[in-house]
């Protein structure tokens, strides 16, 4: 069953996507709860009516996510987390720690928007993945040091 998305579905695609989904899936969560709409003639003509009225916005939206890529650079961040003395550390660190950090530093990247690619559960050095845009990734480091 093909289905075109009405946002942004982690795994899955971005907004005015169109994906292919089990019919299950598509008829019993996606387009009820209002996350996509079946993919005929009809709905398609005006997601791409929809997409060409969009594209000068949808332009602007990529180029402010690479300038926030450029300027967060290079950046590490720390990260403090209570540990044991192996270094294994308590508890987690989680995407809102990260978005918080970023935001004392001036960059607004929603919590949503980052992920790790390996979950930190020792002090040391890590790297998280921000998806500021459809195109624009960009990865932070960050180290977790014991408090």
């Amino acid at each position: 069953m093909e289905v075109i998305l009405t946002q942004n579905i982690q795994g899955l695609g971005y907004k005015n996507d169109t994906v292919k989904v089990k019919p299950g899936y598509g008829r019993n969560y996606l387009i009820p709860q209002g996350f996509a709409i079946i993919a005929n003639n009809s709905n398609t003509k005006k997601i791409e009516e929809n997409i060409k009225q969009a594209a000068h916005k949808a332009e602007k939206r990529k180029n402010d996510a690479i300038a926030v890529a450029e300027k967060i650079g290079e950046i590490v961040l720390k990260v403090g987390a209570k540990a044991g003395e192996s270094g294994k550390i308590f508890g987690a660190v989680t995407t809102l720690q990260i978005s918080d950090l970023l935001a004392e530093r001036g960059f607004e990247v929603d919590r949503k928007q980052i992920s790790f690619p390996v979950q930190p559960k020792e002090v040391g050095e890590y790297v998280a993945l921000l998806d500021l845009h459809k195109e624009v990734k960009h990865e932070v480091k960050f180290e977790v040091i014991s408090e």
